[in-house]
């Protein structure tokens, strides 16, 4: 380290370098260019983070025969409606909601033998489901798309390999606190939301970085964690609808990792590059304001 750099300067160093170039650094503090690169450099500060990588990790998947999907019986046909080809749809539905390839595959053959126009039989299900529910306005709404299997058919074998997933990685404990989300309830202890559920921002990103050993260093450590967020969630939604929500703290650290998308700047064009893929696919590119600011810090 060259000489004349005190301990304070190079702590400053490393707080600006996270959202400032290396040439921004070097003019705002004085100290040459070169001297900035060999504090970051030295620091390993800006390398990914190994710890908090493990901490944010999905278990291992344990392949065995109890962990792969059994092959459900055929559900019970079942006179619904009293419309034979309304009913026979309903269990054709029913049949691929298994998510069985063999199951599917019947089902899609048998699907052909039904001459009425699936869009017909929309329609007087939806007139059924009208009359047997005269109160309810939302009654209706699962006649929509009645007849599109296919769409179906995918959706179904999905959710069933996140099934087999969440077996696999989690025995019976996929609803379970994970080692991540008790870190997070234990980081926030004490914390009242200020709206009924959100927890205060300024607040959690305190008690977060006070935790320097479970920080992203890099954008790569920030959607590494945001994925297994992601991965957590849907694993445990296809196996209980609506039940993959996180609780508030987990959810709140979700929320500050992904503003630190706004903060932390790239190492190189590859990850910024990441960045912008992750907010292609990710559902959050609707956050307009949170989205301009990480692209202005990709951009730089």
């Amino acid at each position: 380290m060259k000489q004349g750099v005190s301990e304070d300067q190079r702590t400053r160093v490393l707080d600006l370098r996270r959202s400032h170039s290396f040439r921004e650094v070097s003019q705002i503090t004085g100290i040459p260019l070169g001297t900035v690169k060999t504090i970051v450099s030295r620091s390993g500060a800006f390398r990914d983070n190994e710890a908090h990588r493990a901490q944010f990790c999905l278990p291992p998947m344990q392949v065995s025969a109890g962990t792969s999907p059994a092959v459900q019986e055929l559900p019970p046909q079942q006179g619904v409606t009293g419309d034979r080809d309304v009913d026979a749809l309903l269990w054709l539905r029913e049949v691929i909601g298994t998510g069985h390839p063999g199951h599917i595959e019947a089902a899609m053959e048998a699907a052909k033998r039904i001459k009425t126009p699936f869009k017909q039989l929309e329609e007087r299900y939806r007139d059924w489901l009208r009359v047997k529910h005269p109160n309810n306005m939302f009654a209706a709404l699962s006649s929509f798309d009645l007849g599109n299997l296919e769409s179906l058919a995918r959706s179904s074998v999905e959710k069933l390999r996140k099934q087999t997933e969440a077996r696999s990685r989690f025995g019976d404990g996929i609803f379970s606190l994970t080692d991540a989300e008790v870190f997070c309830v234990s980081a926030l202890d004490g914390l009242k939301p200020v709206d009924h559920f959100d927890l205060d921002k300024s607040e959690v990103a305190a008690r977060f970085k006070a935790r320097p050993d479970l920080m992203p260093n890099t954008l790569s450590d920030c959607i590494y964690e945001l994925e297994y967020w992601s991965s957590l969630y849907w694993l445990r939604n296809a196996c209980e609808r609506y039940s993959g929500d996180p609780a508030p703290e987990a959810s709140a650290r979700d929320w500050f990792v992904f503003e630190l998308l706004a903060q932390i700047r790239p190492r190189h064009k590859d990850e910024a590059k990441a960045v912008m893929r992750y907010l292609s696919i990710s559902g959050r590119a609707d956050h307009r304001q949170d989205c301009d600011r990480i692209i202005d810090n990709l951009l730089g």
